[in-house]
């Protein structure tokens, strides 16, 4: 005769609260990578020279960039042209783009400074609003961008990094995504024209 069946309630007790306290760690574990893993613009405050989104970006300048896809291959090379302008706590920076191929595109950026390094901008294929906070000679922007592809649009999230190397010179890398996935990385060289 088998006495340990039924099982005794208290295996299955000891089994949830074994199961439960692996997933809390593996959830912990999760958690914590993921902080060490992004960067934050805060990391970067006692980095010199400190960009000033207001000054950095009036006037003429010129950037050159490409985008490569999630493999690492060149998708698109592209020239942008740029003249900014402030107001107060509002400006305008408006983009001429140029691509290898010959296409053109341009976006225009209504951009607001907040206060406290935090700057919002707009432009009629952003979705919603644009979120950039800055920090040091770095600025991060988190935006939804709607990208025709294919004759579709898609909405595609951008993690977009700019950092001030000298007075006339910035490198922006901007990571894409849609649904999570990564799709590729957009790289740019900014020069300022005017002094």
């Amino acid at each position: 005769m088998n006495t340990t069946w039924p099982p005794s309630p208290a295996v299955p007790t000891a089994t949830r609260r074994g199961r439960r306290a692996t997933a809390l760690g593996l959830a912990a574990l999760a958690l914590m990578l993921a902080g060490c893993a992004t960067p934050t613009p805060q990391q970067y405050a006692a980095e010199r020279p400190v960009l000033d989104l207001k000054t950095y970006f009036n006037g003429r300048l010129v950037a050159h960039g490409m985008f490569q896809d999630r493999f690492g291959h060149v998708r698109r090379r592209f020239i942008v042209e740029m003249s900014a302008q402030w107001q107060g706590r509002d400006g305008v920076l408006d983009e001429r783009f140029t691509y290898g191929d010959g296409a053109t595109e341009r976006r225009v950026w209504r951009l607001t400074d907040l206060g406290d390094g935090r700057y919002e901008g707009r432009a009629d294929d952003v979705v919603g609003t644009a979120q950039g906070v800055a920090a040091g000679n770095a600025l991060n922007w988190r935006y939804t961008l709607a990208l025709p592809v294919d004759g579709r649009v898609w909405e595609v999230q951008f993690d977009d990094w700019m950092f001030l190397i000298d007075e006339r010179t910035m490198l922006n890398r901007a990571t894409m995504r849609k649904w999570g996935i990564r799709l590729g990385e957009v790289t740019l060289s900014f020069t300022r024209l005017d002094p």
